[in-house]
């Protein structure tokens, strides 16, 4: 089965379907992937009709070229908007909040598994959009770094709060501060990707993974991820033991479950519908 190309809107972004996996390919290699308004857009829009997708199973997120994503367009955030007036504070803060949640929000919430596949450099945002994955596979040639220190910025697209959670607040605040670049020995070391491979073996790792996600229980993979998120944002060990019982006794009505419970008494590899 070849892949589906996918219209974005623009050359910024590109799409493919394939075996229920969506990739999604930040393309200005030129520049480095670095996101443009129209890109940021466009991954907005694919990311939303991803999630509502159901034969969407798992979404991949990757850069064009050599990198993966160098961050913020610097070039572009100087620019006048398309009507030629430069938005006033607020209406830039509230822009920015949209699109922080639209992607990197998007793809750390979405119920379905996301992957960062990283051909080369991750950086300032770019570094927030691939921490927002839930798992990364990095090129033996890709570096990671926060940056923003080195152009006089704080940090967005949730990488603070990404990266604090992979590895620590402390550790955290080092590669805040001082910027740092992070082989992917080290990333794998601090916990920061999965897989590390030498780049000709990065496509076929992809699908390796991506075969198994897509072919997984997407209706565990979902509740999985709710877990997940409420233990980090509650903290609180009863709210985390209640919504595991709930998920846990929901799951069990499945046919997924049932089917595979049948399985591993037959000694044979479940087949999941995500139902």
């Amino acid at each position: 089965m070849s892949a589906e190309i996918l219209d974005t809107g623009t050359d910024h972004l590109l799409a493919s379907f394939e075996d229920s996996v969506l990739t999604l390919t930040l393309n200005r290699p030129e520049a480095r992937n670095a996101m443009s308004r129209e890109m940021c857009n466009a991954l907005a829009e694919q990311l939303a009709l991803a999630e509502s997708n159901n034969e969407v199973r798992c979404v991949v997120l990757t850069g064009a070229g050599k990198g993966f994503c160098a961050g913020g367009d610097v070039k572009g955030m100087a620019a006048p908007s398309a009507d030629g007036k430069k938005p006033t504070i607020d209406q830039s803060i509230n822009r920015q909040r949209i699109n922080q949640r639209a992607t990197s929000g998007r793809l750390y919430k979405m119920p379905k598994p996301t992957v960062a596949v990283l051909p080369g450099a991750a950086a300032g945002a770019g570094l927030g959009l691939a921490l927002a994955c839930d798992l990364r596979i990095m090129s033996s040639k890709a570096i990671l770094t926060t940056a923003f220190a080195r152009i006089g910025f704080s940090g967005d697209y949730g990488g603070t709060l990404f990266l604090s959670n992979l590895v620590g607040t402390a550790k955290a605040r080092e590669l805040y501060f001082l910027s740092e670049r992070i082989s992917a020995e080290e990333a794998l070391g601090m916990g920061l990707t999965n897989w590390v491979v030498e780049p000709e073996e990065l496509l076929a790792k992809t699908r390796e993974i991506t075969d198994r996600l897509a072919n997984g229980p997407t209706i565990a993979y979902q509740y999985m991820k709710e877990n997940f998120a409420r233990a980090i944002a509650s903290g609180d060990v009863d709210d985390c033991l209640d919504l595991e019982a709930t998920h846990h006794v929901h799951l069990a009505q499945t046919e997924d479950h049932k089917n595979a419970a049948k399985a591993f008494m037959e000694k044979r590899e479940p087949i999941f519908h995500g139902r």
